[in-house]
């Protein structure tokens, strides 16, 4: 089968399982409130500290931040995939298993993109950051790139949990706090030794999150450089997925571990 042909239905019949949790209503009314709730919590602490720079690093932190945790719930998109039976069908099929597992569940990549952009695009007018919509298209553009790396990585994390589905959860709620911790969301990065650095420098979000800051004051050309940092993380990690999925269905078809319980 044509591989795009398999990207396209994979990607419709993940939104439509998406569109069984929430209505176009329902995510403004639920989801969206909420978002916006939590980032001008975090906006409202540097308010309280009395400093606008305080205030508008924690804004633009806890925003960006949405895309990476709704990339990351792809950990749960893949363990699904075993309780539904299907990974035997991939295993059986033409198509590198990846690829399938990875299409399915790319609504994640714009549905954190709007997420994150429309929650700061909403907090930054209610707390007064001047955000002009040239420069706009350029930090929505941006979130899109924290969001795909973001996926990937948790694609991968996902595909490490194929067989211990019981602390998929945990694992998730570990790496979110891992990210907001380590990625420069609440704590500028020059606060950290060096060795925690360089575990940043590998993660999703925190390349991303350095050119979101730079594109929101307009330092668009010098947001360029970690933009691509962030997509070169994304890739890392979109390849790691694919050598460890390729390993993983070739153990399977040999001990005949891809069933419900294995």
């Amino acid at each position: 089968m044509n591989l795009l042909l398999v990207i396209r239905r994979a990607f419709w019949l993940g939104a439509r399982d998406y569109t069984a949790i929430f209505t176009w209503k329902t995510w403004l009314t639920n989801w969206f409130v909420r978002v916006i709730a939590q980032v001008s919590f975090f906006a409202l602490v540097g308010r309280m500290l009395g400093n606008p720079g305080q205030t508008q690093f924690l804004l633009v932190g806890n925003a960006v931040t949405l895309a990476a945790m709704v990339g990351m719930y792809a950990v749960n998109m893949v363990s699904w995939e075993r309780s539904a039976g299907t990974l035997p069908l991939l295993a059986a099929s033409p198509t590198h298993p990846a690829v399938v597992l990875t299409a399915r569940g790319s609504y994640l990549i714009l549905d954190g993109t709007l997420s994150a952009s429309g929650a700061l695009l909403v907090t930054a007018h209610l707390f007064g950051m001047p955000l002009p919509w040239p420069r706009a298209v350029v930090v929505v553009a941006l979130i899109a790139v924290v969001a795909a790396s973001a996926y990937c990585f948790g694609i991968l994390a996902g595909s490490l949990l194929l067989g211990f589905r019981s602390v998929q959860t945990i694992v998730t709620n570990v790496c979110l706090v891992t990210l907001m911790t380590l990625c420069g969301v609440n704590v500028p990065l020059d606060y950290y030794p060096e060795p925690v650095r360089w575990v940043s420098s590998v993660l999703p979000l925190t390349h991303g999150l350095v050119a979101v800051r730079l594109a929101v004051t307009g330092q668009w050309q010098a947001a360029l450089f970690p933009a691509l940092q962030e997509a070169l993380v994304g890739i890392g990690w979109l390849t790691l997925c694919v050598l460890l999925v390729t390993g993983l269905f070739r153990r399977g078809r040999l001990h005949g571990t891809l069933d419900y319980a294995s």
